[in-house]
């Protein structure tokens, strides 16, 4: 199983999955985007062999590009891991302060945030596509955590993982328009004036988001890789029947 892995203090398990040509569906672990379904399950069953649990304590939501997030208990243990109608529904975050639960976010493209708060024992996964970013799901979850979980912003520690690129990431005035909106995001836009489109970087968006919501920056690491320019990507802007990666993460 090809995956990225991350040493996050709390975290036992945290990483992302990469496409992988030689695996079945080339490694996607998407229901809602698959071909064939059976081999999406095989493809989940052998990560969670790699990870040293079972398919059934994974946690999956139905993303909407919402900024709708939902603390997940043992009790959701298996939402969606055999069966899509069973996810949790509009939701594009989640975290979870008990053990044995691993958080899934699926990403072809969108900017994965991992989260780990080793003090107040809490995990998390983020689902921010550009839509999740000016809706500000990272920075609405991190005030929740904040202000009703226990959760020091100095105690977090951040991974951004891989997403579109700034020069990949090529938008028109409309989404241009709401990144502006936002009020800080301007030193992460660029007018391209050859194709007359607006560039922009959501990973350095999203870092943004955590360093105004108090998180030091020393705290928050981007992953590089442009999932429309590495061949271990899935890129829906690049292909529209592209597969999807997984983010995920669990409480030691």
């Amino acid at each position: 199983m090809k995956t990225k892995r991350y040493d996050m203090k709390g975290s036992s398990i945290s990483g992302i999955t990469m496409k992988d040509p030689t695996a079945l569906e080339e490694n996607n672990l998407a229901l809602h985007a698959c071909l064939d379904s059976t081999a999406v399950l095989k493809n989940r069953q052998a990560l969670a062999f790699t990870l040293g649990c079972s398919t059934d304590d994974f946690v999956f939501a139905d993303q909407t590009h919402s900024a709708n997030f939902h603390k997940v208990t043992r009790a959701d243990c298996g939402r969606g891991a055999t069966d899509q109608t069973t996810a949790i529904p509009n939701t594009d975050a989640l975290f979870t302060n008990e053990q044995g639960i691993v958080l899934a976010g699926f990403m072809a493209d969108c900017v994965p945030v991992l989260l780990s708060n080793e003090r107040a024992g809490i995990v998390g996964v983020i689902h921010s596509g550009w839509q999740g970013t000016v809706k500000e799901i990272t920075p609405k979850l991190l005030q929740h955590l904040i202000e009703h979980e226990g959760c020091r912003p100095e105690d977090f520690e951040i991974v951004i993982g891989p997403a579109l690129s700034q020069d990949k990431f090529e938008v028109d005035s409309d989404v241009f328009e709401k990144f502006h909106a936002l009020g800080y995001a301007e030193p992460w836009i660029s007018f391209n004036e050859r194709s007359g489109k607006y560039q922009i970087d959501n990973q350095k968006t999203v870092k943004t988001q955590c360093e105004l919501a108090g998180i030091p920056s020393a705290n928050i690491t981007i992953e590089p890789i442009c999932t429309f320019q590495s061949e271990d990507g899935f890129s829906y802007r690049q292909d529209k029947q592209a597969g999807r990666h997984l983010a995920f993460i669990g409480l030691k």
